[in-house]
């Protein structure tokens, strides 16, 4: 047994030194205090590392067909009225959202920003119910009224029994409604009216919009739309304003969901304008990109970059559309974002890593030091050196 622990004291790697033996220097104790400041640092940055977790980034081809895109929007027009504005939304597949009312809410806002009513109905005016759906009453006609279209009737049985009933069938058409003042719907409602009243107010529009994942634009702008030989354009005769203020603040865009470390660069952004009028443009590029955390979790999301135009227009000759226009296109480099934690085995060979190497990297210094200081001292006992 005494030889069995004999072989196992000779494998012994670290052989002990007497006390007596120790020799202590200055030199040695300002390596160690320095040494273990470092090796102490050095841990917790280590240990840092492990308590959160890292990202990695790859960027991959985006192969996905058929999705949609979810554009959030939050936008105050401190100058122009809810009553005028419309949004649409079109892509170059053809597919077009003209007067979009859905998943939409106004606010009109005074000219400090004070909000004077919030809607859900969406953009544009409010259509009065038709008679046939029991408010005839309203109208001041009996409940089998049935309203002109003024020739913009699809069918003999179409009704147009409000001023919105009206120029939605003009919008149809294709027509412009010059002046609503002839139309009787509108003259009863008070349109052109109403909006001499919201004269110098504005409008805060929030909301999203579902669209095809593919290039096109979403605008903001007064008037209702149409289309005209193929061409989207906008009925502005019936506001009878030969300019339009459209300055306007980005509360917040996005293009999907937010994921952790994601930036809008648009969020916050205001533009005034100093023209009578014109169109303002944000041409913006759309980048997919995911992002799965620790947990496995995964965001489809988006994030882009944007230039800025601002194209002006004429006073009395509006030849180029007043708006807010976004026009995005997508890029076909999808970015992914992946959340990873250092596991414990990692993080321990860090450790043990950092203790050697600065117990090493030490010992090698001190005894650099320490040997170098015995050959000087020796030279200048025996008169070596000067």
């Amino acid at each position: 047994m005494d030889g069995i622990m004999n072989k196992l004291r000779n494998l012994d790697a670290y052989p002990k030194i007497n006390e007596d033996f120790y020799s202590r220097t200055l030199s040695g104790g300002v390596i160690t205090l320095v040494s273990s400041v470092v090796m102490f640092f050095l841990f917790f940055s280590e240990l840092r590392l492990y308590l959160h977790a890292v990202t990695e980034t790859k960027l991959v081809v985006d192969t996905s067909r058929g999705e949609t895109l979810r554009i959030n929007f939050d936008v105050t027009f401190p100058a122009l009225a809810c009553s005028i504005l419309s949004l649409d939304a079109m892509d170059i597949s053809g597919e077009q959202h003209l007067d979009v009312r859905h998943d939409i809410i106004k606010k009109r806002l005074d000219a400090h920003g004070n909000v004077i009513e919030s809607r859900q109905d969406g953009i544009g005016a409010p259509k009065i119910e038709k008679p046939l759906q029991r408010h005839g009453g309203r109208l001041e006609h009996n409940e089998t009224y049935c309203g002109s279209c003024y020739g913009a009737e699809a069918s003999d049985d179409d009704c147009c029994n409000s001023c919105e009933d009206v120029r939605e069938a003009y919008r149809k058409k294709g027509w412009a409604l010059s002046n609503p003042d002839l139309v009787d719907q509108c003259k009863r409602e008070g349109f052109l009216q109403k909006i001499k009243d919201e004269e110098g107010e504005g409008c805060n529009i929030y909301g999203f919009l579902e669209v095809n994942k593919v290039a096109g634009n979403f605008h903001f702008a007064p008037g209702k739309s149409f289309q005209q030989s193929n061409v989207h354009v906008h009925d502005l005769l019936a506001f009878q304003k030969d300019s339009f203020n459209i300055s306007h603040k980005i509360n917040r865009l996005a293009f999907g969901d937010y994921f952790p470390g994601v930036v809008n660069p648009l969020d916050g952004v205001h533009w005034t304008q100093e023209q009578p009028s014109g169109m303002y443009q944000y041409f913006i590029k759309v980048v997919p990109t995911v992002y799965t955390d620790v947990s496995g979790h995964t965001i489809q999301s988006n994030q882009f970059s944007v230039t800025e135009h601002f194209k002006g227009a004429e006073i009395n000759r509006l030849q180029s559309l007043p708006g807010v226009f976004f026009f995005y296109d997508l890029s076909p480099i999808k970015v992914t974002f992946t959340e990873q934690h250092v596991s414990f085995l990692h993080f321990l060979t860090n450790v043990c890593a950092i203790v050697g190497g600065v117990f090493t990297v030490s010992g090698i210094l001190d005894s650099f030091i320490y040997h170098g200081q015995r050959a000087i001292k020796k030279k200048i006992e025996i008169g070596k050196y000067s």
